[in-house]
């Protein structure tokens, strides 16, 4: 009998281990979970409700979305993409929705119902799950026919297969390095931005539809919706530059400018042109109180103090050096970001197992055949939305087929 022994009691792990008992029912399967509970993630995902995947069918696009990892997953995503997740848990009775962003949840909106689907299955499958087990060392088989041996305090547990799905795990990966593995340092990915400056007081709350943000210094930029918080500036658009510039933001321990254009996709020339125009329509009326763009009222009255530009100002009445100021502040407005917030109760890194040392095809170690991986453990990474759980899935369920083949005899 083939023994299948999973560390890490996640998304990844249960799917693993799943795929793995669906594919070959004759093998023991155990997952070991160092929390006290298992599917933590999943439980919290999503506010609750558990964002499972996205609604985006093709691979080509939908590698786009990761920042770390999109070359290694394009054929996975052939294989198992968000198609394949929805209808897995529609087969075992998860009815899904699509809400107008792409991301997909349970119609439930309760994230208990994929761990309820997840758990029951795996009981059924006489999938063996031991929380509280915190593993000390993963000793690899010394000969082709030996076993892999798993270290926890006084426990000893042997497996023929053995799959690490135990997310951003230092204490892991740590024994991975001791197995050869090259780790790459992790550091994290999809933050916000701290910043406390004079411009943004009074704003919280305030969302704009479409903004662009860029690190001063550097090339990297990200457009989509932006929202000012209490502490700084969130929303998609600084999440994906935050995923993208993970490494770089990390080495400047994510202190730096960031420059945004609140009116998105349009450039200072067409911006310049739009304030002109305004200039000559709207000649009687206040500054303040006649915005040419699509901008909340409150975000507009703060550019327009922050132009130094007195609240009973009329456009007519616009001087050049006012209105160049005025235009500066809308179309690059700079920031200075003092450091880093987490995104809700999310936490992502970027870094882990060097994809290079990984065959994707099985999801299998190149150095020490039998061992698996999927999940964080790896070097892979996306933005939020649903994605860093399609990797997730992906990795589990190619992982879970290849170790429930038959080793040769």
């Amino acid at each position: 009998m083939q023994r299948i022994i999973v560390i890490g009691g996640g998304a990844a792990g249960y799917f693993g281990a799943i795929a793995a008992a669906e594919a070959n029912p004759a093998s023991q399967i155990m997952i070991l979970e160092r929390g006290a509970e298992v599917l933590g993630k999943v439980r919290i995902s999503g506010g609750g409700r558990c964002n499972l995947t996205h609604n985006c069918p093709n691979p080509q696009d939908l590698i786009k979305f990761y920042p770390r990892g999109s070359r290694e997953l394009l054929g996975p995503f052939h294989r198992f993409g968000p198609t394949d997740t929805i209808a897995w848990f529609g087969q075992r009775g998860v009815a899904t929705k699509t809400e107008s962003d792409g991301r997909m949840f349970p119609v439930t909106d309760d994230s208990g119902t994929i761990v309820h689907c997840l758990q029951e299955n795996a009981l059924k499958l006489g999938i063996r799950v031991r929380t509280q087990v915190s593993v000390s060392e993963i000793i690899p088989p010394e000969t082709t026919d030996a076993t892999w041996t798993v270290k926890s305090g006084d426990d000893v547990f042997s497996a023929d297969k053995l799959l690490l799905t135990s997310g951003s795990n230092p204490r892991v990966w740590d024994m991975l390095a001791g197995l050869g593995h090259r780790i790459i340092a992790p550091v994290p990915s999809l933050f916000t931005f701290q910043i406390h400056h004079p411009i943004l007081e009074g704003l919280s709350g305030i969302s704009v539809p479409l903004a662009q943000v860029q690190i001063e210094g550097r090339k990297l930029q990200a457009a989509g919706p932006l929202l000012i918080t209490h502490k700084g500036v969130s929303g998609p658009a600084v999440l994906r530059l935050s995923a993208w510039g993970a490494r770089d933001l990390a080495e400047v321990n994510h202190q730096f400018s960031l420059k945004i254009n609140w009116l998105g996709e349009k450039s200072a020339t067409q911006a310049l042109e739009m304030l002109h125009a305004q200039k000559r329509i709207e000649a009687k009326k206040a500054v303040a109180n006649a915005c040419p763009f699509d901008l909340p009222n409150r975000l507009w009255k703060q550019l327009v103090t922050s132009a130094e530009i007195p609240e009973t100002t009329k456009w007519a009445d616009l001087n050049k050096t006012s209105l160049q100021a005025l235009h500066l502040f809308v179309s690059q407005t700079t920031l200075p970001v003092s450091g880093k917030n987490t995104f809700k109760e999310e936490f992502v890194t970027a870094g882990g197992v060097d994809l290079k040392e990984v065959d994707f095809k099985r999801f299998e170690s190149k150095i020490h055949p039998g061992l698996f991986f999927a999940g964080e453990v790896l070097n892979i990474d996306a933005i939020t939305g649903g994605f860093n759980f399609q990797a997730a899935w992906t990795g589990g369920w190619i992982a879970g087929q290849a170790m429930a083949e038959l080793s040769p005899a």
